[in-house]
Order: structure tokens, then sequence, then C-alpha cells
């Protein structure tokens, strides 16, 4: 039943999006129609959507089934004149209501050559009345997505605000240092939780996506000009940075998330029960969606949300107390164990395409199988496949193709190597080899959650299994250049397991950060600390032989080490972002943020454009209808009102994009009309016949690209 109304639902939200791009193509059309009119230029027909129509009507033969115009040039073609009152113009509602289109005597796009010698044609008109007429439709698209700012700016839009709520390990964002740190006292380098972001290369942010929208539109390697309000400090803090290529996205990031609020976010009621199931087994029993955290280690801030960090980082590693409130009163109150800070590093697994890996002076663990059960309530998307080909959640990969104890990234990338290949593997399940041969999928995965030995299991073995380190990091542009972490020189080979730490035994990553921690304590200007550690076991080899080495740290790596804090568990990643409501205070200041919306939208529109050729956006960042409509019936789910604001930004970009300077749009149009202008004469007809063939290849290039991409998106392939 659930599945039914999922269906039933989207289907609805998809029709909903349908017809509003089609009531934007219309208005678009609208304008051609109306400056038409105005020039004084024969309009054959104005159609709402594509098709046969199913009615229209024409002044002097009033409403019908079906086209007029076959009747109207039987009567036309009668003898005398042409009966008082019979239009000429027939107003059809098309049987595929998207969009629709104008016919104007003596203009069609695809045949340039279809013109009219007579008085009321289109080339009979003055070239700047077709200038009005050609940009008449863009100029409606723009009034139109005004309108819908001033709409939504009136009623209020609800958005995240333009505040920090995470910094990812390792991020530009994270690496930051303040221009003004020094002078304010503050020795953490970084963006932290709480900060909110007052402006961003000279432009105040209203919304946390104006910030992605600015580090996403920014030239490969341009620093941006930071400037944060953070609690507690009496200024500014001024910062200088220089945006990363993101992981997930491939655009330039900052590596920032947006802040969270104190409320446990809701599913929806298909998914709730199932949602309350799995923070029970994330170690959050009791907790339910719409719940609010109230407190945080004994103190109740206004928003205690934005104290997790800090209040986990003081902790120490010692248990931190929370507090969950019910809209009933009731409460729920939880223990939960503070997750060590690792270090992280980019590791490139495919061009221009990174993997941020956690590890510990360059100790990374081996990839295991965090999850492949399909058979399991609530088990992630995806890993019945994995399951179904042998993988079971918690084993070890003892070889990957040719690569033996693979890290994550060595693991990734070979599988994604194999793409539309079997990949032979042979995994490490309770003691026991298994050789399997893995389908991957022509996208390079398998299906089953990736996870790596430095997340230790209930059951595994003592000391902590390490593949080789990392010889390459990714450069800002995703690109490897040579890295030798510290772990180079203590582990020469993969598959080595760590037993102890200057004699403290480890079995688990929290021991062994806390005895790399313990042993150098201290020892600022470097250490050498000794390690004991079993060599890899190969097969038909009893046990694996035990040594003990020496591990010379320098100054640099002791202070990395020292450094290190403690963070909230993942489990508290459950949150409903912070919101805030752009409203204005007026009719004028609506108007005021609606036509300052619809400049700063088209200006990143052209802008997006110029990145394009750039490099720093991709095509597979574009979104083409099937795109379009998919992120519709997405953002439907946040309200009408981010609905409408949705159609305002779709409106600005046909607009946009009608009027680049490409053939057969209505830019290109307009450049020959300009050229008519200057010469006094058009453009020769085997030319425009020329153009309009390559900008019909050019557009329908680029709907095959995008739409590609569209799907490969939807499905995930």
């Amino acid at each position: 039943m659930n599945a039914l109304i999922n269906l039933l639902g989207g289907a609805g939200s998809l029709l909903v999006v349908a017809l509003g791009f089609g009531a934007i193509i219309f208005i678009h059309e609208l304008g051609h129609f109306l400056a038409a009119k105005w020039a004084r230029i024969r309009v054959l027909a104005f159609a709402v959507g594509f098709g046969p129509a199913i009615v229209s009507y024409r002044k002097g033969m009033g409403l019908r089934r079906g086209s007029s115009e076959a009747d109207y040039h039987k009567i036309l073609a009668r003898p005398g004149p042409a009966p008082e009152g019979l239009s000429p113009t027939e107003y059809r509602l098309n049987a595929l209501p998207l969009g629709g289109y104008v016919k104007m005597l003596g203009q069609e796009d695809l045949h340039p050559e279809a013109t009219s010698a007579d008085d009321d044609s289109y080339q009979s008109a003055p070239v700047w009345k077709r200038m009005v007429v050609i940009s008449a439709g863009v100029i409606m698209n723009l009034i139109s997505a005004a309108a819908l700012f001033v709409i939504v700016f009136m009623i209020g839009l609800q958005t995240e605000p333009p505040k920090v709520g995470g910094v990812v390990p390792g991020s530009p964002a994270d690496r930051a240092v303040a221009e003004n740190a020094e002078a304010l006292g503050i020795e953490r380098p970084g963006l932290m939780p709480g900060d909110r972001i007052v402006s961003i290369n000279s432009r105040t942010p209203a919304s946390f996506n104006d910030i992605v929208l600015a580090v996403a539109m920014a030239r490969s390697g341009q620093t941006l000009g930071v400037v944060v309000d953070r609690p507690g400090v009496g200024e500014h803090l001024d910062f200088r940075v220089v945006p990363d290529t993101g992981r997930m996205s491939g655009l330039l990031e900052l590596g920032i998330a947006p802040a969270a609020s104190a409320e446990v976010r809701d599913p929806g009621p298909a998914l709730r029960e199932l949602f309350t199931q799995n923070l029970a087994a994330a170690g959050l029993p009791g907790v339910e969606a719409g719940m609010r955290l109230v407190a945080v280690g004994g103190q109740e801030p206004e928003n205690p949300a934005d104290h997790l960090g800090r209040v986990f980082d003081e902790s120490r590693g010692s248990p931190v107390e929370v507090v969950f409130e019910g809209e009933d009163a009731r409460r729920v109150t939880l223990t939960l164990e503070p997750t060590p800070e690792l270090m992280t590093v980019n590791i490139p697994t495919a061009p221009r395409t990174v993997t941020p890996i956690e590890h510990l002076l360059g100790l990374v663990g081996v990839m295991t199988v965090a999850s492949a059960e399909a058979d399991r309530p609530g088990a992630p998307s995806g890993t019945s496949r994995g399951y179904e080909q042998g993988l079971r959640t918690g084993d070890v990969f003892v070889r990957v193709g040719e690569t033996v104890y693979p890290s994550m990234a060595e693991g990734m990338r070979t599988i994604r190597d194999h793409a539309g290949r079997a990949v032979p593997v042979t995994v490490l399940r309770d003691g026991v080899f298994a050789d399997l041969s893995l389908s991957v999928r022509r996208n390079g995965t398998v299906g089953f959650q990736v996870a790596s030995t430095l997340e230790r299991r209930p059951g595994a073995e003592p000391g902590v299994l390490v593949a080789a380190p990392p010889r390459n990091k990714a450069d800002r542009d995703g690109n490897p250049e040579p890295w030798r972490p510290a772990a180079a020189g203590v582990i020469d080979q993969p598959g080595v397991r760590l037993l102890a730490i200057d004699g403290r035994e480890v079995s688990s990553v929290t021991e062994l950060r806390s005895a790399l921690i313990e042993a150098t304590r201290g020892a600022d200007a470097g250490a050498t600390i000794r390690v004991r550690m079993s060599l890899p076991i190969a097969r038909g080899t009893p046990g694996a032989g035990v040594v003990e080495r020496e591990w010379s740290l320098d100054a640099g790596a002791v202070a990395e080490l020292q450094s290190l804090g403690w963070l909230p568990p993942p489990s508290l990643g459950i949150f409903e972002f912070e919101r805030t409501l752009l409203r204005a205070e007026g009719p004028v200041e609506a108007m005021r943020m609606g036509v300052h919306e619809t400049h700063r939208v088209m200006m990143s529109t052209y802008l997006t454009l110029v990145r394009l050729f750039q490099g720093t956006v991709r095509v597979e960042h574009l979104r083409g209808p099937v795109g379009i409509a998919h992120m519709g019936t997405q953002i439907l789910d946040r309200g009408f009102i981010w609905l409408l604001f949705f159609f305002g930004l779709i409106s600005v970009n046909l607009a946009v994009i009608n009027f680049l300077p490409i053939p057969i749009v209505d830019g290109g149009q307009f450049l020959m009309l300009m050229y008519e202008g200057i010469r006094r004469k058009p453009v020769p007809v085997a030319l425009q016949n020329a153009l309009t063939l390559a900008g019909l290849a050019l557009i329908g290039s680029v709907f095959v690209v995008v739409t590609f991409y569209d799907v490969r998106n939807l499905f995930g392939l």
C-alpha cells in the first residue's frame, strides 16, 4: 500500500512540475504573441501545448473540436471577399499541454525560406519591431520570474541560514587560518560549527545556498575572502580560502555543511517506524522522529545541536549525556561514547575523482564490507546485489583483482577499473578464506556498503589490520601527487596487524590512537616508539610472525597526533537543518528582493556557462528536462513556496539560454536581425539554413548529453 501511495504521489508531483514547466514556456510564447499583435504582424496560430488540436477558437468561426484551419482556408478559397470579422488567428489547446508556440506569417525557425511579401507578414515589419517581437519572450520570462520571486518573498521562503553546521576534516574550511586569529587569541585553525558567514567575496549571503553557489562559481585556484561572525569572539574573523573540488559533487567546495536544528528529522509516515528501529540499532533507543535535543553534557543551551561538537571534544573521550524530549514532554536520557577524531587525506580514485580517507599518520585500514545483508530490516539500498554474489557483513578483502589487502581507495579504484566485468576477490571471514567473483556494474559498483578495519566490529581479531600506506594524495585539482606519510617508515607491506605501541596492546583504532598520543606526549621535537606487529597471513601458513620495529616520528607528525580531538558519534547526524525565513517587510522590499534575485540568478546562469568552458563546472552538472522534472518533484516536498521559487529559477534560466547567440534560439535570431539592420539586407537564406542546421545539431547534442547524465543520475548508473 505504501509503495502504491508513493507511486501515485510521485506521479502527481511529476504532473504538477510538468504543468508548471509548460506554463513557463507558455508565458514565453505569450510574450512573442502580444508583441506580434502590437507590431501588427499576422499571427496564424497561438497554441497551448503540442500535437494535434483538441479544441480551437477562431473569431468568426467560434469554438470547435479539433483545428479550424482547414475550414478557414476553404472559406478564403471561395470567390469574393472574406467574411467580415473572420480572424486569421487560431487559438488552440493541443493534446500535450506542455508549453506552446506562436506561428506568424513568414516566420518559421526551421524553414527560413518560408517568407511572405504581405504587408502584415513578419518580413514586412521594421527590423526594430521584429527585434521587440523576438526578445519579448525572454522579457516575459524575466518579468514572470520577478513576479514569482516577489510572491515568494512576500510570503516567506524557509531555507538554511548562512551558518556552518559541520566542517569536513582536511577540507579547505578546516585548514584555513584567519588573518586576524593571532590578534584575537584564536589558536585552532579552520571554520567552526556555529560560525555565521557574513560575507563571501564581498557579497552578503542570505542563505547557505548562496555560499554554495558563490564557491562553485569561483575560478579554479581563486582565493575567496570569507568573513565570519563567531559566537564569543568580539570581532569578525577574516579568512582567505582556496576551494577544492568536491568528491561527490565534482564542484568547487569549502567543505562545510549547513547548521542543524535540535529537532530529529521526520522521514514521513511510510518510513517512520523503520527510522525509529534504525535509531535504536544505532544506539539511540527511545528516540523518535520529531523529538528535540534539549540538553548536552548537562547543559541546556538555546540550540544544543550547535554545542555538540564542542561538548564532545571537551569530553576527552569520556561518555557524554544527551537528553531528548518529545511533544508530550517525555524525556529520553542517553549516555554516548565520543568518536575519536582521525586525520583525513584525499586520495585520487579515478580521473578528477577523489575519496577522503581516514588515517593515522598514514596508517589506513584494509577495505571491509560494512553491510551486504539483503534480509536485514533497514539494510541500505543496493546491498542485496553484493549479498547475492556471496559477500557478507564484516568480510575483510584479502585480495581485489591483483591488489592484496587493499585500502578503501585501492579497493574502490580496482573495482571501478573492472566496470562492466567480473573482478576476482578473496575475503577473510571468521578466519577462513573465501574466493568470489563479483560482477561490477557499468558505473563501477558491486552493491555493498564499504568500510575499513579502522572501524572495529565485535568479534574481530586483536590488533589493528592495516593496508600499505598511500604513496600519493590528491592535489587541489584532484590530480595525484607523491606523498610519503609517516607510516611509510614502519609499514612496508599491506596486511600487517599492529599489536602494541611501546608495550601497550591495541585492539581498535581508538586504542591505537590513544597509545600513539600517550607515547608521544611532550615530545615536541619528535619521538621514537616501539611497534609490535604480526606480518600478513598467507594461505597455507599456520600463523604470522610477530616482529618489533622502531618508528621515528618528526615534530610535525607528533603535533598532528596531539591536536586530534573527539567528535559526536555518527548516530547524532539525525537532525533537521536549521531554517531561517527570507521574507520582505512590505511590497516595496519584496519587489526589490524579487528584482535582485532575478538579476542574481541571471548572472549566475551566465557564469555557469563561463565556468563550463573553464572546467570548474562539468557537463554532468547541467540538467535537462528529465533532471529538471526530478529536481522539481524533490523540491515540491519542501512546500509550494519552494516550488514557486524553483519555477522562478527555471524561468530565468530559460530566458538566459533562449537569448544565447545560438542559431534557432531567440538570441541567434536577434543577431541576424542586427545584421539585417546594419547591412540593410537580411542574412542570405542559404546561410540561414546552414546556421539553423548547426543550431539544431548543437541543441540536439546538448539535449542528448544532458539527458544521458540525467538518466544516469536518476537511476544511479
